[in-house]
């Protein structure tokens, strides 16, 4: 197919607030390196680590605003959430791979980035999804087959992958009593799915009970209600919200419990007693990237059905600022999902 030169992107030129998002239609469409794909975007979503990354939250100094510790090279195109189709390959990529549609896993391998290797997230180090076409590494992108639509099957890549991120490596498996915070989000709702169809009881910490409990939860607690759980109760805990809860959810692990952590929406500093976690012989884990078979069997339960999207409302490119308000508002279950595509 004949490629245009521009397209349109929602283009962010500093950090700060939805004024920082600048929609123009006169963007260079990429052109793909020799090992790499251009996808014609269908649709994206709306993510924490967007945000996160608008704002500068991951910053701990001047010199640091991205995920990989280095300051952010503006303008760039976010939206870690990417489906669409193959139009183009580089040179060393099977020219049979066009047409594919495609899921791309968000937190990719490292890679040389301006001459330094790092750690690569989609529309953090590289430019993302916000876009008419993005170009990725073939190697990144993976065959979808499946009847949902552009938009739910876009609801995936990053909460659904550091979900199956998380369970696989707490390793949970059946008969695991599983404690999750943040439930009604776009990872927690995943964890809910995912640990279920592993053979998991989940305990969700939520404060919207009913949605999360036609998931699959086999119990749903609001935060106000965790105190009343017994100590040495639940095998796993999957924590997204971090902050001032983390003693608690220490104190109802059973020894040799698993805790595993991907969020610190409710603070990143937490107050740890190593008593804790050394005389019950606990083990934390820290899960942001995972190995690519990670999201290999998120496409596969996608494809069985296994987990389903959970899509709260689809907004077009152009509104991405109010997607991302109504994002921080929290009043939904699931994920929201930005329309790319015109077609």
């Amino acid at each position: 197919m004949d490629l245009p030169t521009t397209m349109t992107a929602m283009v962010l030129v500093g950090h700060g607030g939805p004024e920082q998002l600048v929609l123009r239609d006169d963007v260079p469409v990429p052109r793909p390196a020799s090992d790499e794909v251009l996808i014609e975007v269908g649709a994206s979503a709306v993510n924490n680590t967007d945000i996160n990354t608008r704002v500068g939250w991951y910053s701990r100094g001047a010199q640091e605003s991205g995920w990989s510790g280095t300051p952010m090279p503006f303008p760039r195109i976010q939206g870690a959430d990417c489906c669409g189709r193959i139009v183009a390959v580089g040179a060393a990529v099977d020219p049979r791979r066009i047409g594919e549609r495609v899921l791309v896993r968000t937190m990719q391998a490292s890679r040389m980035v301006e001459g330094v290797i790092r750690q690569v997230t989609l529309g953090s180090e590289i430019d993302g999804a916000f876009a008419e076409y993005v170009a990725v590494r073939s190697a990144e992108a993976f065959a979808v087959d499946s009847p949902l639509s552009d938009a739910e099957l876009a609801t995936f890549p990053c909460s659904s992958s550091t979900a199956e991120g998380l369970v696989s490596r707490a390793e949970v498996g059946p008969g695991d009593r599983l404690l999750v915070t943040g439930a009604s989000g776009g990872v927690g709702s995943a964890v809910v799915q995912l640990a279920r169809a592993r053979g998991a009881k989940v305990v969700a910490v939520t404060s919207k009970p009913a949605e999360v409990l036609a998931l699959g939860a086999f119990e749903a607690l609001t935060t106000q209600e965790l105190p009343s759980l017994a100590a040495d109760s639940v095998d796993v805990v999957i924590d997204l919200v971090g902050g001032q809860g983390f003693a608690a959810l220490l104190r109802v692990l059973r020894p040799r419990g698993r805790y595993a952590v991907s969020g610190a929406v409710g603070g990143a500093h937490v107050d740890l007693d190593l008593r804790d976690l050394y005389l019950k012989d606990l083990t934390l884990y820290g899960c942001t990237f995972h190995p690519p078979e990670v999201f290999a069997s998120l496409v596969s339960r996608i494809e069985a059905q296994e987990i389903s999207p959970l899509l709260a409302a689809t907004y077009p490119l152009a509104q991405l600022g109010e997607a991302q308000e109504r994002f921080a508002r929290k009043d939904f279950v699931g994920k929201i999902a930005i329309q790319v595509a015109s077609h």
